[in-house]
């Protein structure tokens, strides 16, 4: 460090981390906006991707689950990992290997490849994403800084679904599909390198303590329940199918089983006493909940603009912006009154109206009526989820001991993928067994399967769909009215969660 100079003379190790700090801003705001564009920049991917590669309708799902399954399974394990085994080299390992799988990703002969890397993806995120949290919070220690500097790194997360959706629109319409997932291996590089010098290596004191068994018990019995789901919605099986059945029931034991290990566990990866208070606990319900109904919708808008209504790539990235305005436009106002309301009151009405602009998107049809139904059934769901996720992050930290802190907000952001997981596999299922039945009870003669009637059978499923999330919805708003007790928040106590 002494070789570094300027010209008042020698560098200070307290001159270069300062200087360094603002580095590792620029490091972690790279990475952090590669892991946000890899849940939404593949939904415009989908349809070019499907078709190329052969993918069945009932599989195509995976290219999603795959990922949010992985990232949020792994993302407990992730944080410790980073803690004990050291944050930058943590930091640097997922970025490399997030780099590889992409890169594997986009070479994808076939789909089974390309759920492969989706997950292995997801897995390495797990690792990048708490990595780069705490390396963000141990280098700006000032108070005003450190808002500075998280609010920039909130801004990439809030912001990145939207920059995903239009890169994404721009790699398929422009390059190639292909290009959706190439495009992590530029921004990793840069970020690797930059991270290389200017990242400062750092680990938790105590005793080093990894509960892989809790990991690999969790991930398992929810990768199987995504199976079952996928199942579920094959023709060939079906819900009552002795396959899908023992599926579902077996990684249903493999959950029950993490239960167990967590009670008995000496450092468990979730420790119990974080979920089972009851405030704490229906904020995870809800994050899953909402994680459920609102991962699944944006694929499902995302096949409605383009295999039915026939956008181009962009265009459809652009239809779909919608709803991350009205998050946004729901921020400011939530904010104010989660100081004067409290959180129950916000929360309960951010559901009633998340599932109102769900039950509007119902009424697409195989004809674009973007003014009068799309553009405002989009609006009113990103509202409603804005209500939902400001006070989220509060409630899930509420009479949190700090040494669960960080525990308490890494299960927010587990269990909105989870959710995202599993509602996108129930929502797939549910929607090609309605298209299942639609065929059944319309197609009298085959003269009527035209291009018509295909595109009216999709518009069926996905109306499902909608009206089935708009349940999740629903159902998270009973959720907080049963278990949420959480007052106003003072505004200097105030945390902003971004989904």
């Amino acid at each position: 460090m002494s070789g570094l100079t300027l010209a008042e003379g020698p560098l200070t190790v307290e001159q270069l981390v300062d200087r360094r700090r603002w580095l590792t801003l620029v490091v972690v705001s790279l990475a952090q906006l590669m892991v946000v564009l890899d849940a939404t920049i593949v939904n415009i991917a989908l349809p070019p991707a499907q078709a190329e590669l052969g993918i069945a309708d009932a599989d195509r799902s995976w290219v999603i689950t795959a990922y949010t399954l992985a990232f949020g399974g792994l993302l407990l394990l992730g944080g410790r990992i980073a803690d004990y085994w050291g944050r930058k080299r943590t930091f640097l390992l997922g970025l490399t290997g997030f780099a590889m799988a992409s890169a594997v990703g986009g070479f994808a002969p076939n789909g089974e490849t390309l759920f492969a890397a989706r997950a292995f993806q997801g897995a390495f995120a797990a690792l990048l994403a708490p990595a780069a949290l705490a390396l963000l919070t141990v280098a700006f220690l000032e108070p005003r800084e450190r808002a500075r500097a998280f609010g920039v790194y909130g801004a990439i997360i809030g912001g990145g679904a939207a920059v995903g959706l239009l890169l994404g629109g721009v790699l398929t319409e422009y390059l190639d599909w292909r290009w959706c997932m190439w495009v992590n291996v530029p921004i990793a590089l840069v970020a690797g390198v930059a991270g290389i010098w200017g990242l400062r290596e750092g680990r938790a004191a105590g005793r080093t303590s990894y509960d892989v068994g809790g990991a690999v018990l969790i991930t398992l019995g929810l990768a199987g329940l995504v199976y079952g789901f996928t199942k579920a919605a094959d023709p060939e099986y079906g819900w009552r199918h002795i396959y899908t059945l023992t599926f579902i029931i077996v990684s249903l034991l493999f959950i029950a089983g993490f239960v167990v290990v967590e009670a008995m566990a000496d450092r468990p990866l979730l420790p119990l006493r974080v979920v089972v208070q009851r405030t704490r606990g229906g904020a995870f319900l809800v994050s899953m909940l909402a994680g459920a109904g609102l991962i699944g919708v944006a694929l499902f808008m995302i096949l409605y603009f383009q295999e039915v209504l026939a956008y181009p790539p962009l265009k459809a990235g652009l239809a779909a912006l919608p709803v991350t305005v009205g998050i946004f436009l729901a921020y400011p106002a939530a904010t104010t009154l989660l100081t004067r309301w409290g959180a129950k009151p916000i929360m309960a009405t951010g559901a009633l109206v998340g599932a109102g602009g769900l039950l509007l998107l119902t009424r697409i049809g195989i004809t674009a009526d973007f003014w009068g139904t799309i553009l405002p059934g989009e609006l009113v769901l990103g509202l409603g989820i804005g209500l939902i996720f400001v006070p989220l992050g509060n409630v899930a930290l509420t009479g949190v001991h700090p040494r669960d802190a960080g525990v308490a907000s890494a299960v927010v952001n587990a269990s909105q993928q989870v959710g995202g997981s599993l509602g996108v596999a129930a929502l797939s299922a549910v929607a090609l067994q309605a298209g299942t039945a639609y065929v059944a009870s319309h197609l009298t003669s085959p003269d009527l399967l035209t291009p018509e009637f295909v595109n009216q059978v999709k518009v069926h499923s996905y109306q499902v769909a909608f009206f089935w999330a708009a349940g999740f919805f629903a159902v998270a708003g009973l959720v907080v009215l049963a278990m949420v007790r959480a007052g106003r928040i003072k505004p200097g106590e105030l945390t902003i969660h971004v989904g």
